[in-house]
């Protein structure tokens, strides 16, 4: 959408304060939540014309004119629209008109997204097609170029690659404000001249370099990734991430998605060590369709750090005027003062912060929790949907574990699930052998990674566990990340072989399998990782495949999104790639047995 900067409208801000001439809209009768100096002004009123606010302060009646548009606060709180400083549109499995239709009710009014998952898939055009749906959008969805794909070379195998020319082609794209998440840290630690480059093309842009440091080592190796230039990391679990990120200059962003909980455990650093909070961000990372549909985005993250003890005017600047500051848009958004745009929440608690009333570029756009505007859609071309290249039809066979010769048990290694975190768990397993192949058992499942980008035909295949599937059982997805080829967890391996089929067929999905029959199935046919219904038509479906999954033994909480991450192969400790089993801790292919 066309917005109009500052300076174009400059003069007519000037005209309205001054009371020369009409606001386009009044907000009368309100408590200013002023995220500049942390202080509630009741009384106040803020006039704004074209989009932007003009005024703020006690009795804007001079600013009125017959054509104004007149909106009661009535003595609730006015708060700036949230910001979600990292996140991922594709992972809520929705495209960006259809996310920003969900979140814009949640008084979400500004995203910093990362799309490195359609990156991976298709490279620079899928990152331009992202980028141009999310500027048809009536509110403030701002792109960082993806920096990893794949996020660990020699590791992974990604449909396309990015490189520092795409980097710096990138940077002279309108709504591009910075460099995506800077995954690769083991290569920045090591002077990787491709990740340098790419880290130098933002810098020379004068944008911002996002980071993810996902090591629990906090010595040199942090120390000199934080010298490589990353400007904030999300990937801290603990006090001491969140500490040692904010004494080094970064930004500390603590995430609530839905399946990471990051938050209460960083928070303290503020809460209760006393800590400046300007150097900490709110935002979500991942959120599931459901999630936003049912529970909310960063309204869910603010009402979770105030319960957490956080101070509610020192939880909003963590979603508002940080966020801004980080990303140098201070002057544009994150506050409630002139010139900036007027994203405005009506609120009449600040502490169970119900969003009643949202405002976004002054004008409204949701209300009582309806979305009130159009959210424009991109025309996504045929090369975008026809992306699932399996090269044949997969069967039962294609899911074997050979045992070495003459055993009958072998210690394997098991990727374990950790509830509520990105990380797994390096575990192993002594199982059985049937016929010469290994079998799952006692909560281990198997795990396979199809290859879905060039249709090699590849399976590697490895083992899981901390599902806690019950009977014979098979899951298949295409959001697989990094890499997004496909990842099936089963207990059987013939529904395996059918599962993953059914995704080829289909284009690219989610689906579950049980008794020899489909259970569920999220149809995700744009790039295999989003869908461009509706977000209650996908919640819904997601909701089905939730449930199937429950029906099977599986009591994780939000246990797809566990599903998706087991080939993130820059996270620790153990993951799985198109190329074998990776050891994250060492950065090297790890062999599936145990040397007896």
């Amino acid at each position: 959408m066309s917005f109009k900067a500052w300076a174009e409208v400059a003069a007519d801000l000037v005209a309205v304060a001054a009371g020369r001439a009409p606001a386009d809209l009044v907000i009368r009768g309100g408590q200013w939540v002023n995220v500049h100096t942390r202080e509630v002004l009741p009384d106040h009123d803020i006039a704004v014309k074209a989009g932007r606010i003009a005024y703020v302060g006690p009795h804007a009646g001079h600013c009125i004119g017959d054509g104004t548009e007149i909106i009661e606060a009535e003595g609730r709180f006015m708060i700036p629209g949230l910001c979600d400083a990292h996140m991922h549109i594709e992972s809520g499995m929705l495209t960006p008109a259809e996310f920003a239709r969900a979140v814009i009710p949640h008084g979400t009014t500004s995203m910093f997204t990362d799309p490195h998952e359609i990156a991976n898939v298709l490279g620079l055009d899928g990152v331009r097609m992202m980028h141009d749906e999310a500027a048809l959008q009536p509110i403030n969805i701002f792109t960082q170029m993806p920096s990893c794909a794949p996020s660990a070379p020699g590791l992974e195998t990604t449909g396309h690659e990015i490189t520092p020319e795409d980097v710096a082609e990138a940077m002279s794209w309108p709504g591009i404000v910075g460099l995506g998440e800077m995954m690769n840290f083991p290569g920045v630690v090591a002077g990787d001249p491709k990740m340098l480059a790419e880290i130098a093309a933002t810098q020379t842009a004068r944008k911002t370099v996002g980071g993810h440091y996902a090591s629990p080592d906090l010595g040199p190796a942090f120390h000199a990734y934080a010298a490589g230039g990353p400007a904030d990391d999300h990937e801290g679990t603990q006090e001491a991430d969140a500490i040692a990120r904010v004494r080094q200059g970064m930004k500390a962003m603590m995430r609530l998605g839905s399946a990471w909980y990051d938050v209460e455990s960083q928070i303290t650093a503020v809460t209760e060590k006393g800590l400046d909070p300007r150097g900490f961000i709110l935002c979500t990372d991942d959120c599931h369709s459901g999630t936003l549909v049912n529970d909310g985005h960063m309204n869910r993250v603010v009402r979770h750090a105030i319960d957490c003890g956080c101070d509610p005017l020192i939880a909003l600047q963590m979603a508002t005027i940080n966020t801004a500051e980080h990303f140098g848009m201070e002057r544009e958004l994150g506050s409630i003062a002139p010139g900036r745009r007027a994203d405005v929440i009506l609120t009449s608690d600040l502490r169970s912060l119900p969003i009643e009333h949202v405002i976004a570029r002054g004008v409204t756009v949701a209300k009582d929790g309806a979305c009130l505007v159009e959210c424009p859609h991109y025309d996504w071309p045929q090369r975008a949907r026809g992306t699932v290249h399996l090269g044949r039809a997969l069967g039962a066979a294609d899911f074997e574990i050979k045992a070495p010769k003459d055993a009958a048990r072998v210690t394997a290694k098991v990727i374990g699930v950790v509830e509520n975190q990105a990380p797994t768990k390096a575990l192993s397993a002594d199982l059985p052998v049937q016929g010469g192949i290994v079998e799952g058992e006692g909560g281990v499942c198997q795990i396979a990674l199809v290859e879905r980008h060039r249709g090699t035909g590849g399976v590697t295949n490895a083992f899981v566990s901390g599902f806690g599937y019950e009977g014979r059982m098979a899951m298949a997805s295409t959001v697989a990340h990094d890499s997004h080829h496909m990842i099936v967890v089963g207990t059987d391996r013939a529904m395996m072989a059918e599962a993953a089929n059914r995704l080829s067929d289909v284009g690219g999905g989610v689906t579950f399998w049980a008794d020899g029959a489909e259970q569920a199935l999220v149809e995700l046919p744009i790039a295999g990782l989003m869908s461009d219904a509706p977000a209650r038509e996908v919640a819904a479906k997601a909701e089905a495949l939730g449930e199937a999954m429950r029906a099977q033994g599986c009591t994780l909480n939000n246990a797809y999104m566990q599903h998706s991450l087991l080939a993130l192969v820059v996270i620790p400790e153990l993951r799985i790639s198109d190329m074998g089993l990776v050891d994250v801790t060492r950065f090297e292919i790890t062999p599936l047995f145990e040397e007896t």
